[in-house]
């Protein structure tokens, strides 16, 4: 395994779209793992999408399941996801690898339908809540190539610069 580069804004590869999986195989495997990889050496990173690393098929990871009190499928790979229902709209600060200097508040449904195929090609159907749903708008829109800036209300109220936390020795 190994931690992939992450392709950052405003690199135009961003607001590409990307191809479903067709093949389930150890390449598939390896790459995911790579991926998942990746994820975890990012600080703080709930979820990751295959476009976010130069590569555009419609994988995406997400695991919030370190965040106590959120309800929670766990570590999900998530492969051709499509959000099928939603309801309930809340407006939420996301953060995103892609994007490390700035964070912002985006509108997302509070509730979803999803369905998607595992590693092995078999489709699952999860129904998702809060943050979790938040994390897989988020990831699901890498896909379509919309960064999270795309759905700021405003640019000027609704951005922030990160927070740089410096060493307490210093």
């Amino acid at each position: 395994m190994s931690v992939l580069e992450i392709i950052a804004y405003p690199d135009e590869r961003l607001k590409r779209e990307s191809d479903p999986v067709t093949v389930f195989d150890e390449k598939l495997s390896s790459y995911i793992a790579d991926l998942e990889q990746t994820m975890r050496a990012g600080p703080g990173g709930v979820g990751i999408a295959a476009p976010q690393t130069g590569h555009f098929q419609r994988i995406v990871i997400v695991d919030v399941s370190g965040r106590k009190e959120t309800p929670n499928h766990g570590p999900l790979v998530l492969i051709n996801p499509e959000i099928t229902a939603w309801e309930g709209m809340k407006t939420g600060r996301e953060g995103c690898m892609s994007v490390p200097d700035f964070t912002g508040n985006v509108i997302r449904a509070e509730r979803i339908h999803l369905k998607a195929q595992n590693q092995q090609g078999e489709w699952q159907e999860y129904d998702m809540q809060g943050f979790e749903a938040r994390a897989v708008q988020h990831e699901v829109d890498h896909l379509n190539g919309i960064l999270f800036l795309d759905r700021l209300v405003s640019r000027r109220h609704d951005l922030f610069k990160r927070k740089v936390y410096q060493d307490r020795d210093n």
